[in-house]
């Protein structure tokens, strides 16, 4: 019976290391063949040339030039939901340990711009490097990191394997993993095993994303359930945020309905709630789709419907003349949902797994969303059950509802009220998470002025 165990993990341990080298070739072939294009790619520019050096692990000069006492910290967030949450970390970090030099990667074009918006003069934004050896190989040398944070679920194989190699502490903050792709991820589960050990600290969002961690191979004991580092705003921001967004949108008396993140074939089903809403009290009705590329989609869709429509990029410097604003930027969603009185979450009324129900909650505004939230299932379930959330099964479900909170407005200020309370519960994540992070740099050796985390 033992030699049949030791056979089996014998044979595992074997298809591990095989489906490792093969995810490795294949990122190396991909490499040359970049290499090879990217003098073509470099003439093109475009999207297709974005980066495309710093993603081959090719950084300006000695980017990682190092000061005596210091300690150089790779965060990667890899597009705009995660550099939200950098930036709230990042702050944090540098007021309580002072000593340290940041570069924070992205993978996307938009979390990039995002980053090195908000970012550019505290720390140094770079595109991440392809998971491929050879790149990976030249970004560890040009950084050479002495904390690796990645946020979310930025799992890369090379990366990690290489990282842990060199000596370089792991951390996963504000981690998080849904239902379904736990279901993937478990299919696997001995080869993510193999470098999600290598952590030496996973901040989890909830419970739930604490107990997929550690079915995953994750140790118990270096699982930690600390909050979403993106609810961690202040008030007074929240307040700012609101006005400056309500101005831009030319609103004073009048609603504004934000549908955020649809997905195909939502914004035919959520026509008819605003032109029901319009008819029965003034709204304008803000709609931002998950996927730019299907804006022209959007565009085509508005005409055929006769409403008249605005690109909210235009709005800057100007007033606003069509009910009906199309957001067509990215990293903007997050503080639209401030300005927003009535919220809708896409990707729940049509199969898509909803999306973060809470990052529109944080503002103090009743959240409505779809039968499909399947991805963010436990803050849809937490919102539900405190009332700052709802539920709705079809596009006529959510009319009606809309309608109620406009005839009633003690029960959508009661809602307000629970939804702002329920997020509120939320915050503290950015003290726990910093505190993690400076207690790795201490316990490290790697600098002398770690201060503990102060709020």
């Amino acid at each position: 019976m033992n030699f049949c165990v030791v056979w089996i993990n014998l044979i595992g341990s074997l298809l591990e290391k095989l489906l490792y080298l093969l995810y490795s070739a294949l990122g190396t072939g991909l490499y040359c063949l970049l290499a090879l294009l990217f003098p073509l790619a470099r003439f093109v520019g475009g999207r297709y040339g974005y980066g495309l050096e710093q993603r081959l692990g090719r950084y300006p000069g000695r980017v990682a030039l190092r000061r005596s006492g210091h300690s150089i910290l790779w965060m990667h967030a890899s597009s705009v939901g995660e550099t939200q949450a950098a930036v709230i970390l990042i702050d944090a970090l540098l007021r309580s340990c002072a000593s340290l030099r940041i570069f924070l990667t992205s993978t996307t074009e938009q979390g990039h711009r995002m980053a090195q918006s908000r970012l550019s003069e505290k720390v140094v934004c770079l595109l991440a490097p392809l998971d491929a050896p050879p790149a990976v190989r030249r970004a560890i040398r040009s950084l050479r990191p002495d904390l690796y944070i990645g946020l979310e679920t930025e799992l890369w194989p090379v990366l990690l394997t290489r990282l842990r190699a060199a000596g370089v502490p792991l951390l996963l903050l504000n981690g998080r993993i849904s239902e379904r792709s736990f279901g993937r991820y478990r299919r696997m589960r001995s080869f993510m095993r193999s470098f999600l050990e290598g952590f030496e600290a996973v901040a989890a969002i909830s419970e739930a994303d604490g107990l997929r961690f550690a079915g995953l191979g994750v140790p118990e004991s270096r699982i930690q359930v600390c909050g979403n580092l993106k609810y961690d705003m202040p008030a007074e921001q929240m307040e700012q945020t609101r006005a400056a967004q309500r101005k831009r949108l030319g609103v004073a008396e009048q609603k504004v309905f934000v549908c955020g993140s649809t997905h195909e074939g939502e914004e035919a089903m959520l026509a008819p709630v605003y032109r029901k809403l319009a008819a029965t009290f003034p709204v304008v009705w803000v709609v931002a789709p998950r996927h730019l590329e299907r804006l022209p989609a959007v565009e085509a869709l508005f005409r055929r419907l006769q409403l008249p429509f605005e690109r909210y990029s235009e709005l800057a410097g100007k007033e606003r003349t069509a009910a009906v604003v199309l957001v067509d930027v990215m990293g903007d969603l997050a503080d639209l949902y401030c300005g927003g009185d009535h919220i809708f979450c896409g990707g729940s009324l049509v199969d898509r797994g909803g999306h973060n129900v809470m990052e529109a909650a944080r503002w103090g505004r009743p959240v409505c969303f779809g039968p499909h939230m399947k991805d963010f299932n436990d803050a849809a379930h937490l919102l539900q059950s405190t009332g700052g959330g709802f539920q709705v099964a079809d596009a006529d479900a959510l009319t009606a509802l809309l309608l109620h909170h406009h005839a009633r407005p003690e029960a959508y200020l009661a809602a307000c009220t629970r939804a702002a309370e329920t997020a509120a519960g939320q915050r503290g994540a950015v003290a726990r998470q910093a505190g993690i992070v400076c207690q790795c740099l201490a316990s490290s050796r790697k600098t002398t002025d770690a201060a503990p985390f102060l709020p």
